[in-house]
């Protein structure tokens, strides 16, 4: 028997079976991740939420194993076919596709031409020539022979019992897993371009004639193939080593079929007909079959890997430096349309809105500085923030001359990312906070408040349509919204937030809050004013003990009653405080912020049954600087003056930064001309790396290197190693394949010209 699901899991998580038990029980009874991470250290031993979103993860595959297992005992045994060996395999099958494998010959199925055989009395035959090599098959077959039941002559009988003998091959378990391992480990995926769609398919061209092995397919180059397969341009089959030799070998997955079952062609009567029978059995049956499974399985790998990336990428825009409370004027560029101007108050509270045209065809320069000058006079504007869409850089030189002319204003400029900022303008969301505010204007607002808090602006905004992601689009949907609303939920509970001036949205994403509890906490909140305490939030409709219990640690209360409710100290651990402030005869205020104090205080001191010693330093911590945001200091990229597009670029030439996005082939940087350049994994650092994530993450500013610029297929290969030199290409060379392409190809084995596709993953 497998050992039970808690012990299972906390050999995968490397954890304790206890303190998987302990998280099972608190998930089974409502209580989420980050409260389980933050708020229940002692009962799980101090899991952490990486740890705890896996394990809930392995639990709910695991629960519908065990489901699975038990259906597919029921039905072996309804059929009166299950005998105690049969039962063994089945209560040790550890995966899915283990038990579906055992569960094959039994399953249920549509006719087959082995039924049909059998019906006609035609099994013994297979078995006969089976046993016993030296029949011969004609002779034998021909006492089979009978029109009435469907088998007029000897070929008839014998085409029966190879189907019959066929379908028992390719329904042996033990068979199809040494097969599929096999396949697993030494397969090669083949490639090639469908007749006819060389030009139609011309950004598949790096698969038209590939080949790689299974195993070593990475995630982009796996999506990249399903995606041409789907769009009928590729063609892809999975195949042994030696099936692509010239000439074609056997399969070697062909001979082990026969060697499972014992067949060998050894001059017998019968040895040619059975070798044959697997012969078949492989090309029609099992090769089909596992070629489904393992692309299947492939695809899982790919998806997986591809939503990670996204993820990662999520977690770290989410939790991006904010600027912070400051009266900001948002500019959403545009040439035709204008650009969209929004300021908003230290809170994010819309004060102005309005449209310039500083950019052609209706030029105002002029009027436009004197429009946001007033703008910003009037408002006590600190900050402009910047959409980087299109324009992005003419209207960055607006901001500066603005800022050149008004230095008594003292404003700063930032380019921000508009990402998500036009799907947010058009939501039903938006309609509701601006019913009276024209489309267009929605995008600016989000701009000014996504430089003030890039959390709180962007949980408005559906994951998905944030831009971080790789081949978003071909990975399941389901799988890859579960994964980000994971992501964040866990970056707001991990910053918290103040009740009394989040939004809905934000509200939503904390512990143990729905939709409807956000809303009613702010309906609450504008009918009756600020919530003064923790405590308060207890009148609100709906909102019950438990719910209390899970979100109240998450929320909180600014200037209120008690000092502690602007802290990540959970109510229920006040009494703790209290004891330490007698203890030491001090008050609150006078504790909080006494870091030489706080450090010099014995937490086990202050542990009892309840609370541990986790959480007695975790509240000692917090006191020390209670509320502190986890998020980095806010810096922002300086773009160079006088590069504005491709054609001011030259390889050689160092500039400013931000990443925004993190592919597994490398990082994606905006250095402000309208299109980012890539820095390959293999140019990201003066050392091996493996992931780029081990170096850098969406939202960091860093100095890169021009490496080679393609105007025509707006193409720009950047390093991060700044002491490399720069290729020179002679005068009369045609354009090669940008370099990055080059160092991928001393990393790892890829198709040629695979850095074409990679510059056009994310547009795709």
């Amino acid at each position: 028997m497998l050992p039970p699901i808690e012990q299972r899991i906390a050999a995968e998580i490397g954890a304790r079976p206890e303190q998987v038990i302990a998280a099972v029980t608190l998930l089974d009874e409502g209580a989420t991740v980050p409260f389980i991470s933050r708020y229940r250290k002692e009962a799980t031993d101090g899991l952490d939420d990486t740890q705890l979103r896996l394990l809930e993860e392995r639990l709910t595959y695991l629960r519908e194993l065990e489901e699975r297992r038990i259906a597919v005992i029921d039905a072996i045994a309804e059929q009166g076919k299950l005998t105690p060996e049969l039962q063994a395999e089945i209560e040790n099958a550890e995966s899915k596709q283990r038990l579906e494998d055992l569960y094959l010959p039994y399953k249920q199925k549509r006719r087959t031409k082995a039924q049909n055989a059998r019906e006609a009395g035609l099994e013994p035959l297979a078995d006969a020539l089976l046993d016993n090599p030296l029949l011969t098959p004609e002779s034998e077959a021909a006492s089979y022979v009978d029109a009435e039941k469907g088998v007029p002559d000897v070929k008839a009988a014998l085409d029966g019992a190879r189907q019959i003998l066929m379908e028992r091959f390719s329904e042996d378990a033990a068979l199809i897993g040494r097969l599929r391992e096999e396949l697993q480990s030494k397969g090669v995926l083949v490639s090639t371009v469908v007749p006819g769609q060389e030009d139609g398919g011309a950004k598949f061209r790096d698969y038209f004639a590939y080949s790689e092995a299974l195993k070593d397919i990475p995630s982009h180059r796996a999506l990249a193939l399903f995606r041409g397969r789907n769009e009928d341009m590729l063609r892809i089959a999975l195949k042994m080593p030696e099936e692509l030799q010239e000439p074609a070998q056997t399969s070697p997955c062909q001979i082990k079929v026969a060697s499972h079952f014992g067949l060998k062609d050894a001059g017998r009567p019968a040895d040619r007909w059975l070798m044959e029978t697997a012969r078949w059995a492989w090309m029609v049956k099992i090769s089909l079959h596992l070629e489904l499974d393992l692309m299947g399985a492939l695809r899982e790998r790919a998806e997986e890997e591809a939503i990670r990336v996204f993820a990662r990428n999520l977690h770290d825009l989410l939790l991006a430096a904010p600027a912070g409370p400051h009266a900001t004027l948002g500019l959403d560029p545009g040439l035709r349309t204008g650009v969209k101007v929004a300021v908003v108050d230290a809170t994010g509270k819309v004060l102005d809105t309005c449209a310039i045209y500083p950019h052609e065809p209706r030029r105002d320069w002029a009027g436009s500085i004197s429009t946001l000058a007033a703008l910003a006079k009037r408002h006590h504007v600190d900050l402009i923030s910047i959409g980087n869409g299109t324009a992005s850089r003419e209207t960055d030189k607006l901001a500066g001359e603005l800022i050149a002319l008004h230095p008594e204003l003292k404003m700063s400029k930032i380019v921000v990312s508009e990402a998500g900022a036009s799907v947010y303008s058009a939501s039903e969301l938006a309609a509701k906070e601006f019913p009276d505010m024209d489309v267009t204007l929605r995008g600016a607002v989000s701009i000014a408040r996504r430089l003030q808090d890039p959390l709180a602006e962007l949980v408005k905004i559906d994951p998905k349509s944030i831009g971080v992601g790789q081949y978003q689009h071909d990975v399941s949907q389901m799988r890859l919204a579960r994964s980000l609303d994971a992501v964040v939920e866990d970056c707001v509970n991990a910053v918290g937030v103040d009740v009394n001036t989040a939004s809905v949205p934000l509200l939503a994403r904390i512990s143990g809050l729905t939709s409807t509890l956000a809303a009613n906490i702010v309906a609450h909140r504008d009918a009756n004013g600020p919530f003064t305490s923790r405590a308060a939030l207890k009148k609100v409709p709906r909102l019950g003990e438990k719910t209390f219990e899970q979100a109240a640690g998450f929320l909180r209360v600014s200037s209120g009653d008690n000092p502690l409710d602007a802290s990540s100290v959970h109510p229920e651990a006040y009494p703790v405080v209290e004891r330490i402030i007698k203890d030491i005869k001090k008050g609150i205020s006078e504790v909080i912020g006494d870091v030489k104090l706080l450090k010099s205080l014995d937490a086990d001191k202050y542990t009892d049954e309840q609370f541990g010693l986790p959480t007695v330093r975790d509240i000692l911590k917090e006191l020390e600087k209670p509320g502190r945001d986890p998020r980095p200091e806010f810096k922002s990229a300086t773009f160079r003056e006088g590069v504005e597009s491709l054609k001011d670029l030259i390889p050689g030439m160092l500039l400013e930064g931000v990443i925004t996005n993190v592919a597994a082939f490398g990082a994606f940087v905006d250095i402000g001309v309208h299109q980012d350049g890539l820095v390959h994994i293999s140019a990201l650092a003066n050392r091996y790396v493996k992931d780029p994530h081990e170096v850098v993450k969406a939202g960091d500013v860093v100095q890169v290197k021009v490496l080679e610029v393609d105007e025509k297929r707006k193409r720009i290969a950047l390093t991060m190693r700044l002491a490399d030199p720069v290729e020179k290409k002679p005068a009369e060379a045609s354009p090669s394949r940008p370099a990055a392409a080059r160092m991928q190809k001393r990393e790892e084995a890829k198709p040629a010209g695979a850095m074409a596709e990679a510059f056009a993953r994310l547009r795709r």
